[in-house]
């Protein structure tokens, strides 16, 4: 019988956590914009060897995280509107396939954890917890994403949705977070109800309310973001 390659699945499973890291650490704001990454110090820090290390910059770069110069230096991508523009949609168009896709085959449970975790998302605004309502918020948006079980959809927006999240932490530092626990009801009301119609545009409508005001000197491009998700 052949011979399952476990040097392959470990090295698969040390890029998957190298990238988990880095990612988590810019968009937390952990790794600053402009922020130099050095191999060796981030081997030190993450605990693993320089070749995963780089197959997750690399994996960073395409998703816009990181900026690669070569012969130079990695280093954290600036707050981009225009990269943020680009995201945008696809991020909001996969999230309103995977909802469409997932109605039909939702449980009571996953109905049920997607309120609790509305609940969470409001509760961490309230307290002023940017991460916690982050973290609630992903976790929503994940049933679905996880109900719909198409490989390509998680694939793109575990790519392109960081993104979007480093600038969401400048808008659920605000009130205007807030906005976003009422649409969250009326996605999880019409998934409740098996309308997949409505629960999809709900759910693309809270991924499309980026949208432009006053500039902001923290956003590349001299473009100021407020999400109204």
């Amino acid at each position: 019988m052949p011979i399952p390659d476990t040097s392959l699945t470990s090295r698969v499973l040390l890029r998957d956590r190298a990238f988990s890291a880095l990612r988590d650490a810019i968009v937390d704001g952990t790794l600053r914009p402009d922020e130099q990454l050095r191999e060796s110090e981030l081997e030190r820090w993450i605990g693993v060897s320089r070749t995963p290390i780089r197959e997750a910059l690399m994996r960073l770069e395409r998703g816009g995280l990181v900026v690669s110069r070569p012969g130079r230096s990695t280093r954290v991508s600036a707050l981009d509107a225009g990269a943020v523009r680009d995201a945008q949609p696809v991020v909001a168009s996969l999230h309103e396939l995977a909802v469409r896709l997932a109605v039909p085959v939702l449980a009571p449970a996953d109905i049920e954890a997607m309120r609790a975790g509305n609940e969470a998302f409001a509760a961490a605004l309230e307290r002023g917890d940017v991460t916690g309502a982050l973290a609630a918020d992903d976790a929503l948006h994940r049933i679905c994403v996880t109900a719909a079980a198409n490989t390509v959809v998680t694939d793109v927006l575990d790519q392109y949705t960081p993104l979007l999240r480093r600038i969401e932490r400048v808008r659920f530092s605000s009130a205007a977070g807030l906005g976003s626990v009422a649409l969250h009801d009326r996605m999880i009301d019409a998934c409740a109800a098996g309308d997949a119609a409505t629960a999809a545009s709900v759910a693309h409508t809270t991924w499309m309310t980026l949208t432009e005001t006053d500039p902001a000197p923290a956003v590349s491009g001299g473009h100021g973001l407020v999400l109204a998700r």
